[in-house]
């Protein structure tokens, strides 16, 4: 009995050790047949791409031509050195890394660096990553101690004194940051982390080797990254550290093996022999033929042109690799035309389709598609007339630096007056349109740059000659700076003929003569005609026409404000300087033009809301900067911290006295070391610049002021008044045609009729301007021109010192006139800094002393040794009379007078009208004496 029972049981667990196998059984064919017959084919794919890889091969970029075809951007083929990481690594890596760096040098070539702790000459070890925070501060003139919140910050502060943000103090840092960009401004901070992206790819680089501390220094960082690869001993850091970018370069790679990895492009032929000469010693190192960048004309066009360059911005990161599939190597569009037409530039890669093992490793080459070449970019530019307008442009600026004579076969011009010779005159643009269609027919930036320097990368060595000589002046020349589309500056007396108009279009006659006496008296401030500040003169009874010919101050401030003062009695026509501005509106001297490279938009001035602006300015700019300033509460004693700030606002209509507020501010124990700086800002930044008054009006009506235009924006206003009342849409992109010549796509030409009130008035202008060249300002560099030209010279001026390069030096040089000692001076600067863990500049603590030491002293007292900055020199035109075809402005940073920057006008409509096509300076000299003849 007891043996059945156990055979029952036995035969019992063998039917459910049965029934498990066959449920199991069931479960794997279920699951085989699932994969093999449902998603077999989809597994398939899977496991083709997890052993076939496809290597891009470079496409070459679109070429970029002028309006005739002639080549500006092209290709050409290059030699490149690749890595691959496979095969390195099953060698020795160190060895391959030094070898190959040393056949590099030995032969001159630039090689890709990008490990980011550089070994400076004196031995100092620093990250890359905070060298290029250093620059940006330096390059937007923010204090090197400011954090990523005190930076941004600053920068909104900036744009909402310029007036182009206009938001409350409580908007929230996202939408800030929507909005700087909307307007062209791109922060490198992450405004979630409040802090820098470099900072945020710095601690992403070192955690890829592990190093998770906070603030390890450079140094330290570069020790424990050379042990990591185990760097011999006997190699001292700066030869250590070529081994380490290429070993980081290998790393940067991750799992991608099998993707070659560039280290230098574009080498000699000496190069790619000694290679392969050694390629036995240099596994895993190879060459490549790649089509390279290549601009046959070198710094033509330059600005127009753009220059492409590695992908490094985070915002370029965002865009280019994680939305659009980019390769962290592949070079792009950085400005101009080539940032602009990326895409279509870019072309198709094509590829090499490889078989790889299960560590990515190459095995073998499989397939080959040939990469599709990128669109072409016709230009709306003349290249001859580019040409022209470049040359002109330096040798103008060469002449004026040295007070010279301009020789042109039309007539010299002597570039200096009798007072002084203009040689801070090292920038300007030049900008010719054609009034009709907007089209730009050339447009000229000096000084300029080669955009081949970037086609492969630059050194840091090689972009010195590109920064300006003094890193504080914002003046100073700077080559990679387009002033055509991104400088705004008062227009000067080129702004006259919208005053004009906007007075004949309320009713005025342009033969209406106002009695011009030389200044007009308000109160006790003179407001003078530039004739009688130059000699006490006067233009007496003049017109719209003469008003414009001789450039007479005293008229178009009368006629701003709707005063005859010459007669003591109103105008018979109502005027006041929101009639001026509205104009200035209508010719979209508020807006951008609609080209198609970086621009920044004018910036009309705006009187009614002049206080209320300036007062919601102040109190954003204090709540952020007063943070800390108050002996007894910070910004986190939220009710009475507001409440301060509000009491310091609502003294801008009073506008009281420098010491008044400096009391006000003790009382509201403000911190003593920070009275003299709030009492500064609040006085002379917004306080003396809230209430608008007659003479703010005076001002703008002669383009002084707040105004702030580009000479593109000047140009298109100019064609605005001469075509008919048209203002443009401008482009410089003529058409673009497809790699394969199948599809072309022609850009709109685009304009809108201004609405003005009688487009007849138009014409008033057109006579004043003309006069200017026949008997006004400009009529000694057009009298001989053998077609009419309309213009308008102006001279707008520019205010302050300038800035040293070495401010300390220049401190201690004048020490003595600061009425101070010198040893106690830098004595107590050693202790600020010493006690200051901030890191401020050293000329920060000299300064602080010398108030400290002087508290009478002033920043005006301290800086009366610096030079003064001269006028801008402002050139308007437009040609011919008739039938206006062209019109051309010409702009030069400290010029002095606007009839310095006509010649070039003159040069380009020359060019652009044929006169000067196969005639030499004679036949030029016979048709001038036909001319005179003609015209007795």
């Amino acid at each position: 009995m007891v043996i059945v029972m156990k055979n029952k049981k036995f035969e019992d667990r063998f039917d459910v050790l049965k029934f498990a196998f066959i449920i199991v059984f069931s479960i794997i064919v279920l699951k085989v047949s699932y994969m093999t017959v449902i998603k077999g084919e989809d597994y398939y794919e899977q496991a083709q791409n997890k052993v076939y890889k496809k290597i891009p091969i470079e496409a070459p970029r679109g070429e970029i031509r002028d309006r005739y075809g002639r080549l500006l951007a092209g290709n050409r083929p290059s030699f490149t050195v690749q890595l691959s990481k496979d095969e390195i690594e099953k060698a020795d890596p160190n060895e391959i890394a030094d070898k190959v760096i040393k056949i590099l040098e030995q032969n001159g070539e630039k090689y890709i660096d990008e490990f980011p702790i550089i070994i400076a000459e004196n031995g100092d070890y620093y990250y890359t990553y905070d060298k290029s925070i250093y620059e940006w501060k330096q390059k937007n003139n923010i204090p090197l101690i400011y954090s990523a919140e005190e930076s941004f910050y600053e920068i909104v502060d900036r744009l909402i004194n310029e007036g182009i943000l206009n938001v409350d103090k409580d908007t929230d840092k996202f939408e800030l940051q929507k909005l700087l960009n909307e307007h062209g401004y791109y922060p490198p901070i992450y405004v979630s982390k409040w802090k820098f992206a470099e900072e945020v790819k710095k601690e992403q680089w070192l955690y890829r080797y592990k190093i998770k501390e906070e603030n390890i220094s450079a140094k330290d960082a570069f020790q424990r990254i050379r042990e990591y690869y185990e760097i011999p001993d006997e190699l001292i850091d700066y030869e250590a550290r070529k081994i380490l970018l290429v070993r980081d370069l290998l790393k940067s790679q991750g799992y991608l093996q099998y993707q070659p990895i560039k280290l230098a492009l574009d080498v000699s032929k000496e190069t790619v022999s000694k290679i392969e000469e050694l390629a036995m010693e240099l596994p895993g190192v190879s060459i490549e033929t790649e089509p390279i960048r290549y601009y046959p004309n070198g710094n033509f066009a330059s600005h127009i042109l753009g220059q492409i360059g590695k992908i490094s911005q985070q915002n370029e990161i965002d865009t280019y690799i994680k939305e659009k599939g980019y390769s962290i190597s592949d070079m792009i569009g950085k400005t101009g035309i080539e940032k602009k037409y990326e895409e279509k530039l870019h072309g198709e890669k094509g590829y090499k389709k490889v078989e790889v093992d299960a560590y990515g490793r190459l095995i073998r080459k499989i397939d080959m598609k040939a990469p599709t070449s990128g669109d072409t970019i016709y230009l709306t530019i003349d290249k001859d007339l580019q040409e022209v307008a470049e040359n002109s442009l330096k040798n103008v600026l060469k002449t004026i630096q040295v007070g010279g004579v301009y020789e042109s076969p039309w007539g010299n011009y002597k570039l200096r007056d009798s007072k002084k010779i203009y040689n801070k005159a090292t920038s300007g643009a030049v900008v010719a349109l054609h009034v009709k269609t907007g089209e730009v027919l050339a447009m000229a930036t000096y000084p300029d740059y080669d955009p081949n320097d970037f086609s492969t990368g630059i050194t840091s060595q090689e972009m010195g000659k590109y920064l300006p000589k003094n890193k504080n002046d914002p003046l100073a020349a700077k080559p990679l700076y387009n002033i055509a589309t991104m400088t705004s500056v008062q227009p000067g007396s080129t702004f006259k003929m919208i005053t004009g108009l906007a007075a004949i279009e309320n009713g005025l006659n342009p033969n209406y003569k106002i009695n011009a006496k030389g200044r007009i008296m308000l109160g006790n401030k003179s407001f003078g005609c530039w004739i009688w500040n130059d000699h006490r003169g006067s233009h007496g009874p003049t017109d719209l026409y003469r008003a414009l010919e001789q450039s007479c101050n005293y008229y178009f401030y009368s006629v701003s404000v709707g005063y005859d003062y010459g007669s003591n009695k109103p105008l018979p026509v109502r005027m006041s300087v929101e009639e001026v501005l509205k104009y200035a509106r209508l010719f979209g001297l508020d807006e951008r033009t609609g080209i198609e490279i970086e621009e920044i938009p004018g910036r009309v001035p705006n009187p009614e809301a002049k206080l209320k602006n300036t007062k919601r300015s102040l109190e954003y700019a204090l709540n952020r900067k007063l943070k800390n300033y108050f002996e007894d509460i910070t910004n986190k004693d939220k009710e009475e911290y507001e409440k301060r700030i509000k009491e310091i606002v609502n003294w801008t209509e009073e506008n009281p006295s420098r010491g008044t507020i400096l009391k006000r501010l003790k009382q509201l124990k403000i911190k003593e070391d920070k009275i003299g700086e709030v009492a500064d800002l609040v006085k002379y930044s917004y306080f003396n610049q809230a209430k608008w008054k007659t003479g703010d009006t005076f001002n703008l009506s002669i383009g002084q002021g707040a105004h702030a235009y580009t000479p593109l924006q000047m140009a298109n206003y100019i064609s605005g008044l001469v075509n008919g009342g048209y203002k443009n849409k401008v482009t410089i992109v003529d058409k673009i045609e497809s790699y394969d010549k199948m599809k072309v796509e022609k850009t709109k030409r685009e304009r809108e009729r201004i609405p003005l009130k009688k487009y007849d008035n138009l014409e008033e202008i057109k006579k004043g301007m003309l006069r200017v060249t026949q008997q006004g300002t400009a009529k000694r560099v057009f009298g001989n021109f053998p077609i009419k030209v309309g213009a308008k010279t102006g001279t707008a001026q520019k205010s302050g010192r300038i800035p040293t390069d070495n401010e300390e030096e220049y401190l201690i040089t004048h020490m003595a006139s600061f009425g101070v000692n010198s040893n106690e001076a830098l004595a107590l600067a050693d202790k600020y800094e010493k006690e200051d863990k901030s890191k401020k500049s050293r000329d920060y603590y000299i300064r602080k002393a010398l108030f400290e030491l002087n508290p009478r002293l002033t920043y005006d007292q301290i800086n009366r040794f610096k030079d003064t900055y001269d006028n801008f020199a402002w050139f308007v035109s437009f040609a011919p009379y008739e039938d206006p075809e062209i019109a051309v402005v010409s702009l030069i940073f400290q010029g002095g007078h606007g009839g310095y920057a006509a010649p070039i006008a003159r040069d380009i409509m020359a060019e652009y009208f044929g006169l000067t096509k196969d005639k030499n300076e004679e036949d030029i000299k016979e048709e001038l004496k036909l001319v005179e003849e003609l015209k007795r």
